[in-house]
C-alpha cells in the first residue's frame, strides 16, 4: 500500500502517512519508508500506539541497534533510553534530581552517540506521555547547512578533525555530572568534521555539543570554528521544530541532523519518551 509523504520544511523532514508500524509492516512499505528516511533526514509517524517491543522490532529493520550506556541511568545497558521526569515507581523526578540534570543535557544541540568510536546512524523517539505545553524537539540539517556554506569555506574545513567527548558536553551542564566510572566508559574518540553519507554521497556537518576542539589546531581556536559552525547550522532555515503529540515517533539520520530538546515545566507535567538507536556502519576517521 502506497503511503503518503508531505514534506515538513523546504530542505529536509517529512511526516508519513498511511503506515501502522505497531503491526507488521511489508517489505514494500518499508522500501518507501528507507527511501523517504534517505531523501528527507526526519520522519514524523502519528498515531503509532508502541511499546517497547514493537519499536525495537521496527527500529532492527534498519540495522543493529546500539545497547545504551550501563553506567547511563536512562538506558542502562538495554536497548530503549528512557528520557523520562518519571521513575521506576510512576512518580514524577523532582527537578532538583541530579537525573534531571542529566536529562537537561539533551536540551544542547547534538548528535546522538557522536562521542563513541563508531557514531549512531539514526534515532527512533517515541511518545508515550507529553505535556500540553514546551517539551518540543529541534531539528537542524546539518546537510543543508554545509550546501549551503561558501566553497571557499567547504574547502577550508575538508580533512578536519574533532575530538567528540560525553565528559566535555556534560561538563557545560555541570562539571560533576559524570562519575570516573561513566567517563571511563566513554573517553573522547575523533570524528571528521565534514561526513559524506554513504547512501546518497551527500555532504555534512559532523558537530554539536559533543565537539570539543579540532584535532591539531589551538583549544580556543577549535572551539571558536566549532561554535561558529554551530551556529551556522542552526539557523531559522535549517531547523524544524517538532510539536509532540501523544503517539507520535520521530526517526532521525544522526549523520546529517542535529537535535535538541526543549523545556518544559518538569515540576508539573510528565513527559515520557522512549528511544531506540540505529548503530553506525563504522568510525568516521
Amino acid at each position: 500500500m502506497p503511503i503518503t509523504i508531505n514534506p515538513l520544511t523546504d530542505c529536509f523532514g517529512a511526516e508519513i502517512l498511511g503506515v501502522d508500524i505497531t503491526k507488521s509492516v511489508d517489505d514494500e512499505t518499508f522500501e518507501q519508508i528507507r527511501e523517504a528516511f534517505n531523501k528527507y533526514s526526519v520522519l514524523v509517524f502519528h498515531d503509532q500506539d508502541l511499546n517497547d517491543e514493537q519499536q525495537i522490532a521496527f527500529s532492527r529493520r534498519f540495522g543493529p541497534l546500539e545497547s545504551t550506556m550501563k553506567n547511563d541511568f536512562t538506558g542502562g545497558g538495554g536497548l530503549i533510553n528512557n528520557l523520562s521526569n518519571v521513575d521506576e515507581k510512576n512518580e514524577m523526578i523532582s527537578p532538583e534530581d541530579k537525573r534531571m540534570y542529566h536529562l537537561s543535557a539533551n536540551m544542547l544541540w547534538h548528535s546522538d552517540s557522536s562521542f563513541k568510536k563508531i557514531p549512531a546512524k539514526a534515532s527512533l523517539l517515541s511518545a508515550r506521555e507529553v505535556p500540553p505545553e514546551g517539551g518540543e524537539t529541534e531539528y537542524a540539517s546539518t546537510r543543508a547547512a554545509y550546501d549551503a556554506l561558501p566553497d571557499e569555506k567547504k574547502a577550508m574545513l575538508e580533512g578536519l578533525v574533532a575530538v567528540h567527548s560525553l565528559a566535555y558536553s556534560r561538563s557545560l551542564i555541570s562539571p560533576d555530572l559524570m562519575d570516573e566510572a561513566f567517563k571511563n566508559e566513554v573517553p573522547p574518540v575523533k570524528q571528521i568534521l565534514v561526513r559524506t553519507i554513504p547512501e546518497t554521497g551527500e555532504k555534512a556537518l559532523f558537530i554539536g555539543s559533543h565537539a570539543s576542539h579540532i584535532v591539531g589546531w589551538p583549544i580556543e581556536e577549535g572551539r571558536a570554528l566549532l561554535k561558529e559552525l554551530l551556529e551556522w547550522a542552526t539557523q531559522p532555515q535549517f531547523v524544524y521544530r517538532h510539536k509532540w503529540r501523544p503517539k507520535d515517533l520521530v526517526m532521525w539520520d544522526n549523520r546529517r541532523c542535529l537535535h535538541r530538546g526543549r523545556p518544559w515545566d518538569t515540576s508539573k507535567y510528565r513527559r515520557v519518551m522512549h528511544r531506540t538507536t540505529i548503530a553506525g556502519d563504522g568510525s568516521t576517521v
